[in-house]
């Protein structure tokens, strides 16, 4: 199981303290596959970027009128968080129905 996220991210530390068997991968530093990246935005769509995050508050109008993968490959925070990759499905974000599907 992977979960992508950062490594200060508080969301990000309450699913890898449910899920010890879980890979952290801190998209700032290591980034996230494209091909994760482009099949998490197939399935998830506009909800993949964090709209609500300083980073997104920080953008001109016109950054953020870019298609999402550009946004997501120039600014790695943006991710809502975390995506998790578990028995090759992708769950975004760490809701009740998330921890659910994954037996939390």
């Amino acid at each position: 199981m992977k979960l992508y996220g950062l490594k200060n991210c508080d969301t990000c530390r309450k699913a890898l303290k449910l899920l010890p068997s879980a890979e952290l991968i801190d998209v700032r530093a290591q980034g996230v596959p494209l091909v994760t990246m482009q099949a998490a935005s197939t399935k998830f769509g506009p909800a993949l970027v964090n709209r609500r995050s300083t980073t997104w508050r920080g953008l001109s109008e016109e950054e953020r009128a870019r298609p999402a993968l550009e946004l997501l490959a120039q600014h790695p925070a943006l991710m809502k968080r975390p995506l998790i990759e578990a028995n090759g499905t992708l769950y975004l974000g760490w809701t009740q129905e998330v921890q659910t599907a994954l037996d939390v």
